[in-house]
């Protein structure tokens, strides 16, 4: 069985520098030029990009259990620890069981009102003039994931929270992206900038967890519906570490994800007025229809990466066992033969259901993101009070670049200019 055709770059380090330069665009190419599926080389690791919604099938639901996570997992471990985004097998089924209640229709519902004030609180002290929007929403994203996650303002705590995050977002991206692993024992600067940050958040969710535990605090937020879960077959609960990367995942990954996708919504919103006054007039529906076009453009997570546990066959070319491959959300997404004009800002797509298997922001199969429907909550949420609020218009000469490092963000961020509704 034949290879995936390909690229074959440098002599050593493959694409790696085209990826490094320009990830996003080398993708792109890459599939113009040689198909769906693409072999190339990361340095010494082969990698197989996949572009085609039944390849999307293939990997992440009809043949799931021949493909795991990866390196990636072990990468993003020093500060997610072993929760949903980075386990695997049993223990990961186990958990993904455990938790899925506490995203039940019911259960966010229940959250709805709690996330509406607090979107109200950060916009009451949101001015008009020119802003930077990605910024914006990751200050309202991270208000609303402690109030989500804790029920309440992390008060003090707060000072040392913001700028952990950052850190550990920051060291996370290097790390993903490095050539060699250094693990963090090793004291290089970045492992200790690093291992601060993980220690002021560690302080900040271990004290949450036993302020609760021992009723000094209560609510009916996240952290209560994960504390109160039990497995179902043993009865068994969560202990405070487990508790602590479940949470830290969470907040890590809801925080920063749903930032991305409402910043990239302003982004087009600004330069679309018209589709921000279809928006204040259609009600929920044009906004969800408005955020699912932006996620399709810009997708937070825009690459799902899996290891070949064994040979495979895949659109007719041998993936051989250890390969990394790689789902390019990004193409999937702008693939011409399933979204016509790809790169249109066009909401009205998604009047109807998209080709099957080429949406896929949260995913696919068993691992589908366990909050795709809290984020889609509270971002229509966060995007209707904000319209009621604002209008959003273009600043020109500033137009975006996209970013893509742990989640798809701006380089330089994504500057609009607020006025009053």
């Amino acid at each position: 069985m034949k290879a995936p055709p390909g690229p074959r770059g440098h002599w050593l380090l493959g694409s790696l520098p085209e990826r490094r330069h320009d990830a996003l665009g080398f993708y792109e190419r890459i599939h113009r030029e040689y198909g769906d599926v693409v072999g190339f080389r990361l340095g010494t690791v082969p990698v197989v990009m996949l572009c085609h919604p039944d390849h999307v099938k293939h990997v992440l639901i009809d043949h799931a259990d021949r493909y795991g996570k990866g390196g990636m997992p072990a990468r993003l471990r020093p500060v997610l620890g072993n929760g949903l985004l980075t386990s695997e097998g049993e223990f990961w089924l186990r958990q993904r069981r455990l938790m899925q209640p506490a995203f039940h229709r019911e259960s966010l519902a229940r959250l709805a009102g709690l996330i509406g004030r607090c979107v109200e609180v950060h916009l009451a002290r949101t001015n008009e003039g020119e802003v930077d929007i990605a910024e914006e929403m990751l200050d309202l994203t991270l208000a609303v994931a402690s109030k989500a996650l804790f029920g309440a303002d992390l008060g003090e705590m707060a000072a040392d929270v913001g700028p952990a995050l950052e850190v550990a977002l920051a060291e996370s991206n290097r790390r993903l992206l490095a050539l060699f692993d250094v693990p963090l024992a090793i004291p290089t600067p970045a492992n200790l900038r690093l291992r601060r940050a993980i220690g002021a958040l560690d302080r900040v969710v271990f004290e949450i967890i036993e302020q609760r535990r021992t009723g000094r605090s209560s609510g009916t937020d996240l952290l209560t519906l994960l504390i109160e879960a039990r497995d179902e077959k043993t009865g068994a609960a969560m202990d405070d570490r487990q508790l602590r990367d479940e949470v830290m995942t969470l907040f890590l990954a809801g925080h920063e994800t749903t930032a991305s996708a409402l910043a990239w919504l302003c982004h087009l919103l600004a330069w679309h007025p018209d589709e921000q006054e279809w928006m204040r007039a259609g009600g929920e529906a044009r906004c969800q229809m408005a955020l699912q076009e932006a996620m399709r453009l810009y997708p937070p997570a825009w690459g799902i990466p899996r290891s070949a546990r064994v040979d495979d066959e895949i659109g007719g070319y041998a993936v051989r066992k250890g390969t990394l491959v790689f789902v390019s959300t990004w193409v999937v997404h702008r693939h011409p033969a399933f979204w016509p004009e790809p790169e249109k800002f066009d909401p009205d797509r998604f009047a109807e259901k998209p080709p099957r298997h080429a949406y896929i922001p949260f995913g696919a199969g068993q691992r589908t993101c366990i909050g795709g429907s809290f984020a889609m909550m509270e971002s229509l949420i966060a995007i209707s009070a904000l319209l009621k609020r604002f209008r959003i218009h273009a600043v020109p000469g500033r137009a975006p670049q996209p970013l893509p490092l742990v989640v798809l963000r701006a380089k330089d961020g994504i500057r609009v200019r607020l006025t009053r509704s």
